[in-house]
């Protein structure tokens, strides 16, 4: 006998089946995760190959090149290798997260561990620019709820905004200060800072300050945008404090384990 819907059955067999609206989001989600894996596969496959090829000229690692100026123009490339696939990262980074499509797994994360893997990713920009770095407490900073891969990323993004802006021989300041239920790190350069009205901007993505400095340096205006996206998505939130020749100050709460 067919079922109607005054069968008992019937209703059990709805109430098993998710929701149209339901499924037709999870096939969105599927479809977003596809693409952008697709995406990022087509795109950082050529790069990766033009920056170790140009590595491996520039370093003649196959035997010399005759004019000088051929291993300079192969360290260009690889510096611009560099630079287009950091930007791809953050737009794949912005992608994910502005569609809800990255998969994020919160741990205790020790803040010294992650604190030192920012650090040495970013030892040859800091080096170029004779910035020093103090971490207060370093040793014995708290752990944090996070991601282990979005902390990293958090802390690279605000430590290099740091170095960007820092004027040559500056100091850059971080540190943790436990508090009931969450941490709050903070990161503070000496740069010139920007108006206070001018932060939300700074937030948006493609966004940039109006102060000549930031005018002139390079990048999409990705980098917090992605903090901002990241501390929402794992349970906290950034805030930056600043004003015209007094630097800024990037805080970052997050939840303690």
């Amino acid at each position: 006998m067919p079922l109607s819907a005054s069968h008992p059955r019937s209703g059990a067999m709805a109430a098993d089946r998710p929701p149209v609206a339901s499924r037709r989001s999870s096939w969105l989600d599927d479809q977003k995760r596809s693409f952008l894996r697709m995406v990022s596969h087509e795109l950082r496959t050529p790069l990766n190959s033009i920056i170790g090829f140009s590595e491996i000229i520039s370093k003649e690692l196959s035997g010399p090149l005759g004019s000088p100026q051929y291993k300079e123009y192969a360290e260009h490339v690889r510096q611009s290798g560099l630079k287009l696939l950091r930007l791809v990262n953050q737009v794949l980074e912005i992608a994910r997260l502005e569609g809800h499509v990255t998969d994020l797994a919160a741990c205790a994360e020790p803040l010294d561990h992650a604190v030192d893997d920012a650090l040495a990713g970013l030892r040859e920009e800091i080096e170029s620019r004779g910035v020093q770095v103090r971490v207060e407490g370093q040793g014995s900073l708290p752990s944090v709820l996070a991601d282990p891969r979005g902390l990293r990323t958090v802390l690279t993004n605000l430590l290099q905004n740091a170095v960007t802006f820092s004027p040559e021989g500056g100091e850059i300041r971080l540190r943790a200060q436990p508090a009931p239920g969450r941490v709050v790190i903070e990161i503070e350069d000496d740069g010139e800072g920007v108006d206070p009205a001018d932060i939300p901007r700074l937030l948006r993505p493609f966004e940039q300050g109006e102060n000549a400095l930031t005018r002139s340096t390079e990048g999409a205006g990705l980098g917090l945008p992605i903090v901002a996206l990241l501390c929402r998505a794992m349970g906290g939130a950034l805030r930056l404090l600043s004003e015209p020749g007094r630097g800024m100050k990037a805080l970052v709460v997050l939840p303690t384990p």
